[in-house]
């Protein structure tokens, strides 16, 4: 994707091309061996099947199919971000010395567009390898406000999603797991200077950003996995594809089978929540 001997272009520009962060241009990954990447492509979809299962019962269900002891799950689990004691994915672990907030949202449901918004990581496969997507999703009608994709889960590709979605609106409330990224100065002081009150959740809570969770099961049922990217961009071209599709296209049960963006933007022009008719659902 990155031509680093490019007689015209710098890294910099082909970044600018690519809706890349620059830092990623630089980075040099260590090619990864095919049985570690079939395996944690396994893992990825045993964890998103039944993300209540730990090391212990992922491995059971691997060592039906290879070679394969709890240790080696454990450690592919922590290089993926997944926890391996609870539902909650933790794409990585916060820093010890970093300030963590409470969590804002229990007994509390979204009212409007705008009033919740909620940040989440996740681990997308390519046939070589992998990649980290990140989105920001409002919770009451579910809309894909901004997403960033990049090869490590370094804090650049999230702050890309949050200038991105800031640039946009300003939530009330936004939510996110205590991961390294999210307790982060840099991604702090965006929300702090925005005057957004910041949650985070429980540790080994899922429900907590269930709503993000829904979405990462469709994104990879729907697209991921269907599609079976070769190479990063083919993995952006159809993750743009997908989330547009999504936003505008793809009817929610649960949103009484209207899309996210007519609800999002509906709302915000003056629909009343009767004629939306919400309805209280966990399906998709």
């Amino acid at each position: 994707m990155i031509e680093r001997a490019h007689p015209e272009l710098t890294l910099k520009k082909q970044a600018e091309l690519l809706s890349i962060s620059r830092s990623s241009c630089y980075y040099q990954p260590v090619v990864p061996s095919e049985k570690e990447i079939h395996t944690k492509h396994r893992i990825d979809e045993i964890y998103t099947s039944w993300p209540f299962y730990g090391s212990r019962r992922i491995a059971v269900v691997l060592h039906k199919e290879m070679a394969i002891s709890r240790k080696t799950v454990q450690k592919y689990m922590r290089e993926m971000g997944l926890e391996a004691i609870g539902p909650k994915p933790n794409l990585s672990k916060r820093h010890s010395q970093h300030k963590i907030y409470p969590y804002l949202l229990r007994n509390v449901t979204a009212g409007h567009p705008n009033h919740i918004w909620g940040i989440d990581i996740t681990y997308i496969r390519l046939q070589g390898g992998w990649m980290y997507l990140v989105a920001v999703l409002d919770w009451f009608s579910r809309f894909v406000v901004s997403w960033s994709l990049d090869q490590r889960l370094a804090v650049d590709f999230v702050l890309e999603a949050v200038d991105q979605a800031l640039s946009y609106q300003t939530p009330m409330i936004w939510n996110s797991d205590q991961g390294s990224q999210f307790t982060n100065p840099r991604y702090i002081e965006r929300l702090e200077d925005k005057d957004i009150q910041i949650s985070m959740d429980g540790r080994g809570r899922a429900l907590d950003n269930v709503f993000t969770e829904r979405l990462w099961r469709s994104v990879k049922y729907e697209e991921v996995y269907l599609k079976n990217y070769q190479t990063p961009r083919e993995a952006r071209t159809g993750l743009q594809r997908y989330l547009e599709f999504y936003n505008y296209q793809r009817p929610h049960q649960a949103l009484s089978y209207q899309t996210p963006a007519e609800i999002y933007f509906g709302y915000q022009n003056g629909l009343e929540l009767s004629q939306i008719e919400m309805e209280d659902s966990t399906l998709f």
